[in-house]
């Protein structure tokens, strides 16, 4: 994790920049500020567990977190993978009930904890704030939903191709583009985040790795034609 001096970090012009808390005054940055955490977390530390009362969200400042379910046989699977800008556990937070997973950092990281008493003060005072934690939390819900879609329609290495491109499936067409992908985690990671196990995902990245459509470089990943990467996919 690159340097970060905590007394000189500039918290309410971070919050700005988060589209949670995009378009708020100064002073309602300021207010909101107060009651936040900034914390810097070695890597394999736990956030929260399961069990744990919630009483604030997170957000990756730097680093990566992963949320993660212990199945009753002690199978991990990963939940999210949450890098820098990626806010965590709002919804259990208005829930008023104990986190339901728990988050781990793989990396050394710097996270922020934005406090539930903070959050509710500027809901009251604030109209257009509870609209966009609204929007928010209607983003995760949408995630979750094609989460389950791709996991019980779409193949393996439709899943793995899903991951590679990512966003860029949602256009109407893929372009013809090269471009390097940086695995952000491990590919043990990666593969429990789209329900595979890391032997199969490896597999397919040598077959697609075989077909040429990828060249993979430990865990930099060069494509170089999108257009015919997406078109696998389809096919």
């Amino acid at each position: 994790m690159s340097a970060v001096d905590l007394k000189k970090f500039n918290l309410p012009r971070y919050l700005s920049t988060l589209p949670l808390f995009s378009n708020m005054r100064d002073e309602e940055l300021e207010r909101l500020a107060a009651g936040c955490q900034l914390r810097r977390v070695e890597r394999g530390k736990l956030i929260f567990r399961t069990g744990e009362p919630c009483n604030e969200f997170h957000v990756t400042v730097v680093g990566q977190v992963k949320l993660f379910a212990i199945s009753p046989t002690g199978t991990e699977k990963v939940i999210e993978l949450c890098g820098p800008g990626h806010s965590f556990a709002e919804a259990v937070m208005f829930m008023d009930m104990p986190y339901m997973i728990s988050a781990q950092t793989l990396t050394d990281s710097l996270i922020l904890t934005v406090g539930k008493v903070a959050v509710l003060d500027e809901i009251a005072a604030n109209p257009s704030f509870s609209l966009r934690m609204l929007a928010g939390l209607a983003r995760r819900l949408h995630g979750l939903v094609k989460d389950v879609e791709a996991y019980t329609l779409h193949s393996g290495v439709q899943r793995v191709i899903g991951y590679l491109l990512g966003d860029r499936l949602s256009e109407s067409e893929v372009a013809s583009e090269s471009i390097t992908v940086t695995l952000p985690v491990s590919k043990a990671a990666i593969a429990s985040r789209l329900s595979l196990t890391p032997e199969y995902f490896s597999r397919v990245l040598n077959e697609l790795e075989g077909a040429g459509l990828i060249e993979v470089d430990k865990r930099d990943i060069r494509i170089p034609d999108t257009a015919r990467l997406a078109n696998h996919q389809a096919a």
